[in-house]
């Protein structure tokens, strides 16, 4: 995987595709666990449409092939690593061909929660083959653009204490066992996924934005960033 012109594959084409049919914007928020993409999202959705764009927005987990499976199995806290992240590529793959593809071939803004990023970079954080994931994921499409909120992990600890109140088993790679406490576990998985994600900022060249502003600030410059991929040339270079 490298630098593609955008709604391309980066390597092993779904059969049956022709991407020059496909006229609409795909975008990606990425980031790590708690850092606000979601809430991003939700005001990025009616900020579009006001525009005049259709848009879907979906993320991961969400196929109708993969997603409650994925729900349930996490659940009992007993899924592999590599069981996992192919669990995760299913439900993308699903979510890609019956719902991604369909609406860029509409002329959709395909907003989206992460993408094949973070599938992969959970695996690297849990000590799989990058090469491995890398061919794995090959099949995925390549956005227009990949918006990177960062934030450090002790900027994260705040958030999900104060939010969620709790720390989650996966979010914290409790099933790696990366420490000896859930809090622990969650600092040292959290780093491994950044350092991770961030590598791929540079070989991908994501856009990073400070996730350690306001909402507000972050959304104004989403907002700033995206109006000017909307005045490029469809086919242009991808940023990704």
């Amino acid at each position: 995987m490298a630098e593609k012109t955008p709604l391309t594959f980066y390597s092993a084409a779904l059969p049956g595709i022709d991407t020059s049919e496909l006229h609409g914007k795909l975008i990606v928020i990425e980031g790590p666990d708690a850092v606000g993409r979601s809430t991003q999202i939700a005001r990025l959705r009616p900020w579009l449409e006001h525009q005049g764009h259709a848009v879907l927005d979906t993320g991961m987990a969400r196929s109708a092939l993969a997603g409650k499976g994925i729900q349930q199995a996490k659940e009992g806290n007993t899924l592999g690593p590599i069981t996992m992240t192919l669990y995760y590529a299913t439900d993308f793959a699903d979510r890609l061909e019956n719902e991604i593809i369909p609406a860029l071939r509409a002329g959709f803004v395909v907003l989206t929660d992460r993408y094949i990023f973070s599938i992969m970079a959970r695996a690297v954080a849990r000590n799989e083959d990058r090469s491995w994931i890398e061919r794995v994921a090959g099949f995925a499409l390549a956005p227009h653009a990949v918006y990177y909120l960062r934030a450090d992990v002790k900027e994260l600890i705040p958030r999900v204490v104060n939010g969620r109140g709790y720390f989650d088993f996966w979010e914290s790679g409790m099933d790696m066992r990366f420490g000896g406490d859930m809090y622990d576990s969650f600092v040292r998985y959290q780093t491994r996924l950044l350092r991770a994600l961030d590598r791929m900022s540079k070989r991908y060249n994501f856009i990073t934005i400070d996730a350690m502003q306001s909402p507000d600030a972050i959304f104004e410059e989403l907002k700033k960033h995206i109006t000017r991929l909307f005045g490029k040339n469809r086919r242009g270079r991808s940023r990704v």
